[in-house]
Formats: C-alpha cells, structure tokens, sequence
C-alpha cells in the first residue's frame, strides 16, 4: 500500500518534547499538552519555536494512526506522507485554540487571525552610589505610560467597531519608491500615516469622545525600584508588564539598569574593596594608625604590627570587609589597602649620618680609589617616563612618515623613467 518502508529513525523524539514516557495514554499526552502549551505560549513571552515543536509533537501523538507509524518508522515516515499527511502541517495556534476552545488568558475568544505581538521593554538607566549598592536602598520613581483608554477599552471607537485602513489595504504598512538613477529605485517599507500601523481607521463620528480615537491614554505611575545589598553596575531590576500598553499587544516590561557612579574613595571588584592610602616614610618605617570611614559610615581602625616594615606598593587586606554579596548580604568580600610610600625629596648631611647609625649596614663591598679613577663620572638627571615614552613614539612616527613620503617618490621617478 505505501510502497517500500521507509528506514526508521528517531522516534522519542515527540514523546521528550511533551515530556511523556513512549506509553502515554490520550489522556497523559493531553494534560502535557496543556501544560507545556500554556507556559511556552508567545502571548506569555515563550519561545515561539519551542510552542511550535509542542504543537507538532501533539498533533502527531495526539493521531492513533500517525502515533503508530512514528513508532514504528519516525518523523521521517510522516514528512513521506504516510498517515495522510505530514506531522506539524496546521497553524500551532489553531491546534491550542481548538484545545482550549479559545484564549485560556481571558481573552474569551480565538486568536486566530491577527497574532499578539509584544510590545517592546522600556530601559531606564538608573544611577546608584556604591553607598547605595553596600547599604541597600528604594528610590520612587515616577514615569509616565500609555495605557489602553478606559471609556472605550481600546477599541477606539464608541460602538467598538473600525473600517480596514484604504491607505494600507489593513496591513498598517506602506510601501514608497525612491528613484536612485537611471534603472535604479529603491524600496521602502514604512509604517502607514494614515492609520498609524494599526490597519485600520475609525469614522470622525464614531471617535470615543475621551482618547479622540487614539486608543490609549497617558497615565503616571510612581515605582519603587529596591537596590539589594551586592548588585552590581549593569543589573536590572525588571517590573513586568509596567511598560506602554497597546491594543492586541502583551504588554513589555519596564526594565532598570543599575549605573554605579565612581566613588572618590572606594573602588569595586566584584565582592572586594579596594582603597589607595599614602604613607610617610617615617610612617611605614616605624609604624602608622588611621581611622578609615567605611560606607556605611562605621569608623575602622587601620594600624601596623609592632616593628613591620611597609613597602611601596604593597597591599594588605581585611576580610569580611569587602562588599556585601548579592541575596547573601550576610557574607562579604576582603577589603584591600593599596600602600604607597612618600619618600623625602632629600636629607641634610646630619640627617643622613643619623639614619646611617640606624638603618641596616651598607653592602660591605666598597670600591677602591683606583677603581673609581679608571671610571668615567656620570650625571642623573630626573625623568618623566611618560612624557619620554609619548616623545619618542612621535619621533618615531614622523620618521615612518618620511620613508613612507620618500617610497612613493622614488616609485614615482622609477616610473616616470619607464616612460
């Protein structure tokens, strides 16, 4: 009857989607169906690819005729046309309205026809302290938003009812030629002026009389965005749903991005703290103390062991006073302190006899008279390494410039010979 048997080939693959074992009854595949259905919906902000593939795994299983020839030869069996027709053939959302007898959202009808798209995210950057990001903290925000006109409830329209735009023949686009030159235009697509990219048009007088036909109203709302202790530069806070409403349109989210302001003190990375502290030499010599204000305002008490030695560019920590860490404030990170020393810029004679007789002994090789008279004198002068390094790259810059100029000249006198 269908000619040679075709090879079989993956046949769980329909059963996994659903999440069903292969000996699923009508009624196992249907309550999978429902739930996988619901929560993989678009209109809910699911995948529009994964809902597709539960639909078709559905359809096929759903079928004793086309469930027993997947088991036996697989997808690849269906595609042939084996069971009068391919799996996955119809509209997936003609198969969950027909399951469902219509929108199980509170929609009270089918969605065939016109899908919901998704209204776009609203983004607002929002500016914290690293005080903020530490301590935790609410800031009230007022906004303003469309929503859908409550005297008509979006229709626009007093009796609920509209005419298919003539501009766009309803499909809310238009198409505009540009002439680029000869034989040559171009294409655009653009939203229609005329219905504003809805596809339709309401009659002057059918207008509802408080949104003037527009559908929707302004409206403010304050939000309160809680920054917890530990989030980071760059972390939303999402309020779904918050966004401009639009009739046939789930409803975006309102979305804030946490911007960390710097701190003239305290540097981040990550749950560390990291602070920068200058020492005299006297100090890091013979011991230091000082009091460091953390951010919340507690007083620490920084000071060194009896008889330790602190040396340029060296850091020391202090655990558990770092940065609180996120959904875990009870933990915290190291806080490190960066030493760098100030040396004097110079010593008298007295002062230098003085720390010779208390500083470490100098190398005990000492070079002789006649050594140091077979020596050429040298002079130190001081140096900005930065300021050397920028001059000598634009040195070296000009000269590449030169040969550059000198390269295409010769070539030029080369082929000018030729001729």
């Amino acid at each position: 009857m269908f000619g040679r048997a075709p090879k079989k080939s993956n046949n769980t693959k329909y059963y996994e989607v659903l999440g069903v074992s292969k000996s699923a009854s009508q009624d196992d595949l249907k309550k999978a169906y429902r739930k996988s259905a619901i929560k993989n919906h678009p209109d809910k902000g699911g995948d529009p690819e994964k809902f597709k593939e539960i639909a078709q795994a559905y359809e096929v299983l759903s079928d004793p005729e086309k469930r027993e020839i997947y088991d036996q030869y697989g997808e690849d069996a269906l595609k042939e046309g084996m069971g009068g027709g391919g799996g996955g053939g119809h509209n997936p959302f003609d198969i969950f309205d027909s399951f469902f007898g219509g929108s199980p959202f509170g929609g009270g009808g089918s969605s065939r026809g016109r899908r919901q798209r998704r209204g776009e995210d609203v983004v607002h950057p929002l500016k914290v302290s690293l005080e903020d990001l530490y301590n935790g903290t609410s800031k009230k925000l007022s906004l303003s938003r469309n929503v859908l006109c409550a005297k008509c409830k979006g229709k626009g329209s007093k009796s609920g009812a509209s005419m298919k735009c003539s501009g766009c023949q309803g499909s809310g686009m238009k198409v505009s030629i540009r002439h680029l030159g000869p034989s040559m235009i171009q294409q655009m697509q653009h939203p229609c002026n005329d219905c504003k990219g809805t596809g339709e048009t309401i009659s002057d007088k059918d207008r509802c009389p408080q949104c003037k036909g527009e559908k929707v109203a302004q409206e403010k709302k304050v939000l309160e965005v809680v920054v917890e202790k530990g989030m980071q530069h760059g972390q939303k806070v999402t309020f779904p749903g918050e966004a401009d409403e639009a009739p046939d349109t789930v409803t975006g989210d309102i979305v804030f991005v946490l911007q960390q302001k710097e701190h003239p003190k305290f540097k981040r990375k990550g749950d560390d703290l990291f602070v920068e502290h200058t020492l005299t030499l006297t100090e890091a010599l013979c011991g230091f103390q000082f009091i460091l204000t953390h951010l919340d305002n507690r007083q620490l008490l920084i000071k060194s062991e009896p008889g330790e030695v602190i040396k340029p560019d060296q850091f020391k920590a202090i655990n558990d006073e770092g940065m609180p860490m996120y959904q875990r404030s009870f933990m915290k990170g190291k806080l490190y302190i960066h030493f760098t020393v100030e040396f004097p810029d110079s010593l008298s004679p007295e002062q230098s006899k003085s720390l010779e007789g208390v500083l470490p002994a100098r190398p005990t090789s000492q070079l002789t008279d006649m050594e140091i008279d077979e020596c050429e004198e040298t002079t130190l002068h001081d140096v900005n390494m930065e300021e050397e390094m920028r001059r000598k790259q634009q040195y070296a810059q000009e000269a590449y410039d030169e040969d550059d100029d000198d390269m295409h000249g010769g070539a030029q006198r080369v082929q000018c010979a030729q001729q």
